[in-house]
């Protein structure tokens, strides 16, 4: 499961993407390594029906049967909407897409694994070389609890988003799953606004054409990440 993605983008591209006609995110550095449990963009229909672009903390209220210790890291993928504890979040008002330019899923081989850390490398997904702008499909929600014990229980407003079967090309990298992944207005308006009978078929397997593997673990050569300029839409 996805548990890094990457955003280099403008907060007007996300806007003009979205209609978002409000923003609260404040300054969003031009390329942000999101990972669970901190904070990311999102764009969400708000309590008052405005669509917001906002700084949320990654990761869903964890079903209470799951949750282990004192705390709640946060779920930060949702595979199984139709679960009865996320059915409270399918509505509108729970809805949201997190914007993407690129996601990591850590090589299954043995053998690539980084010698200074010993954590296994990263295969890094774009739509192409360019990394341009795409969502996940994704929930948000208030929720009060303890995220780390150190900091106590306190509201927060969590996100997360919904995962599905892999397609040909990430199969090989992660057999389970991979995010739902929205490429057009059309999807991300059907996300946003339509009920859920027609928002749920969103969640189905990228075509297998869809996404290209700009980063591998092999030669950890990065391909080059375009920054766009303010305004532009990707």
């Amino acid at each position: 499961m996805c548990n890094l993605y990457n955003i280099t983008t403008s907060q007007e591209a996300i806007r003009q993407f979205t209609g978002a006609l409000r923003d609260i995110l404040g300054n969003m550095e031009p390329s942000i390594d999101i990972y669970p449990n901190q904070f990311g963009p999102v764009v969400r229909n708000a309590s008052d029906g405005q669509r917001e672009l906002a700084n949320l903390r990654w990761g869903m209220p964890t079903p209470i049967e799951r949750v282990r210790g004192n705390s709640d890291p946060g779920t930060t993928n949702v595979r199984n909407p139709q679960y009865a504890h996320w059915q409270q979040y399918v509505g509108i008002e729970h809805r949201c897409v997190v914007p993407v330019t690129s996601f990591a899923e850590p090589s299954p081989n043995p053998s690539e694994v980084d010698p200074e850390t010993g954590m296994k490398r990263n295969y890094w997904f774009a739509l192409d070389e360019t990394r341009p702008l795409f969502f996940f499909a994704g929930f948000w929600t208030l929720w009060h609890g303890v995220r780390k014990v150190k900091e106590g229980p306190g509201d927060h407003e969590v996100y997360g988003f919904m995962t599905t079967k892999p397609n040909t090309l990430v199969a090989p990298i992660h057999e389970k799953a991979m995010p739902v992944i929205l490429t057009t207005r059309e999807e991300t308006e059907t996300w946003l606004s339509a009920p859920w009978l027609e928002a749920k078929r969103l969640q189905r397997s990228a075509p297998d054409d869809a996404l290209a593997i700009v980063e591998k673990p092999a030669t950890q050569i990065k391909m080059p990440r375009q920054t766009p300029t303010q305004g532009s839409l990707f």
